[in-house]
């Protein structure tokens, strides 16, 4: 495959949709679906944020999910939008770090990435049965339920094989589908809401772990669309405009029904379990809006699990073209254009990782993301002071102490999450990590002994002093 070539030197060689020999045909994602798929990134709708309630009592998950956009999304979403326009290529995260910190630092932020992100990925299908078993108690485990994950996670991984604009199209539909109930239900809740209910603290012992974890997997991620800069028309303009409507878009669809159930609805703390909310829709309405909610969970799990797949995917086939994975993980397929080797991986990993349990799924990704968004922060500020004409169509407009005051507030709730985090999270996320480093080193091994081939010309920019740093060096000027 081909890389772009820029005409400057600060910017780096982008990889898209038209690196493959087949991509001269390929749609690129527009303003609408991008949204969608930013959307399905990040929430699909308010299913899941339900433990908040049961972890802190309605008034903080009211609070929570208030605040904690301006903590985190947001500056995510500006971090975002400024790095994925100045290097608007398929590696996202992996060419920002990459690039600030050289070779071993961008290897590291590619493989948390996609750890996280399949890890995630593996949490959609268990999402979607856990409403499924509502209707149909045969799934609420044993072998039913096993066939059903594995179906569900084969069937829609082909759907991803099929392509990125029919995928993004596809998130349109479900995103307006599967919020249909709870606008219906949010407005049936009205006559029904006793505001002196969101003032409450709850009955039980805070779980702060169980707190935190919800806030986070309900409202992260926004970078993993970066992966997929290369596949959207115009990217320089309408990628920060598809980030500032989807961010407004995610917050509302969150907060309008916990507004509605919380303060029209009367139930034990401990009945706000994931999946509660179909419960109060019957509630609120009868059982014709719960049977609706519980259709709207599984088409907003398809979408989650399609968005996720596809940046996982993609990560994956820009790391290829950029030197960081062997050739053949950049394949594409002759039919439909996609990284099926990509999908395939990720969708294998995401099976594998599917039968954990739901809460060990959402902490460790957490935990892993967190590792990630560390090494993010310090690549965006870095690269402002490392490249400071670099051209960037779309810029935060803060200095460096200003950018640093930014990412401190975000990384001050990252901690929360490592400090709360369970023996079996920092277990699995402590070997995924020695993975990752283990990783780099057997690439590094591949390379040399010419084992597999790599995209060795990816003709990387040079670094101000005349040179052009190989994938292999390890490069933090």
């Amino acid at each position: 495959m081909a890389i772009t070539e820029t005409t400057s030197r600060s910017e780096l060689p982008v990889t898209t949709a038209g690196s493959s020999g087949t991509a001269s045909t390929a749609k690129k994602l527009t303003l609408i679906p991008l949204i969608f798929l930013i959307y399905f990134e990040v929430a699909g709708g308010p299913f899941g944020e339900e433990p908040a309630v049961q972890a802190a009592g309605p008034l903080l998950a009211i609070l929570g999910f208030l605040i904690f956009p301006f903590i985190w999304s947001v500056p995510e979403a500006l971090i975002t939008a400024e790095l994925s326009t100045a290097f608007p290529g398929n590696g996202g995260f992996v060419i920002w770090a990459h690039r600030a910190f050289g070779a071993f630092i961008g290897s590291m932020m590619g493989s948390l990435k996609f750890l996280s992100g399949v890890i995630n990925v593996a949490s959609f299908p268990v999402l979607c049965v856990s409403y499924l078993d509502k209707l149909f108690p045969v799934l609420e485990s044993g072998w039913p339920r096993n066939v059903c994950i594995f179906a569900s996670t084969v069937v829609l991984s082909f759907l991803n094989y099929t392509g990125l604009a029919i995928v993004g199209y596809a998130a349109v539909v479900l995103g307006l589908v599967s919020l249909s109930p709870f606008l219906v239900m949010s407005a049936m809740a009205i006559p029904k809401i006793k505001p002196h209910r969101w003032g409450s603290l709850g009955s039980k012992k805070k779980d702060w772990n169980l707190y935190f974890n919800t806030l986070f997997w309900n409202l992260n991620f926004w970078d993993n669309v970066s992966t997929l800069a290369g596949e959207v028309d115009k990217p320089q303009t309408t990628f920060p405009l598809a980030l500032l409507i989807a961010v407004i878009f995610t917050c509302v669809a969150y907060l309008i029904p916990l507004f509605a159930v919380t303060g029209a609805v009367s139930v034990e703390q401990s009945r706000w379990e994931t999946g509660f909310h179909a419960e109060a829709a019957e509630m609120i309405a009868g059982k014709w809006l719960k049977i609706w909610i519980e259709i709207g969970a599984v088409l907003s799990s398809i979408g989650l699990f399609e968005a996720q797949l596809s940046s996982s995917a993609y990560q994956l086939e820009g790391m290829a073209e950029l030197g960081f994975l062997p050739k053949f993980f950049g394949l594409r397929s002759k039919w439909f254009n996609t990284p099926w080797v990509g999908i395939l991986l990720s969708a294998l990993m995401s099976l594998g990782l599917s039968y954990m349990d739901f809460t060990d799924i959402v902490a460790s990704a957490n935990f892993i993301y967190t590792l990630g968004m560390f090494l993010e922060f310090a690549s965006f500020i870095w690269l402002r002071k490392k490249l400071p004409e670099l051209k960037r169509p779309y810029r935060v407009p803060l200095d460096i102490p200003g950018l640093v005051v930014m990412c401190l507030v975000p990384s001050a709730f990252l901690m929360l999450i490592i400090v709360f985090a369970t023996k079996i999270v920092y277990l699995v996320s402590g070997l995924m990590t020695v993975g990752a480093v283990g990783w780099y080193f057997l690439i590094n091994y591949f390379r040399k002994k010419k084992i597999f081939e790599f995209n060795e010309d990816t003709d990387l920019p040079d670094n101000g002093n005349g040179e052009r740093p190989k994938i292999e060096e390890h490069d933090s000027r």
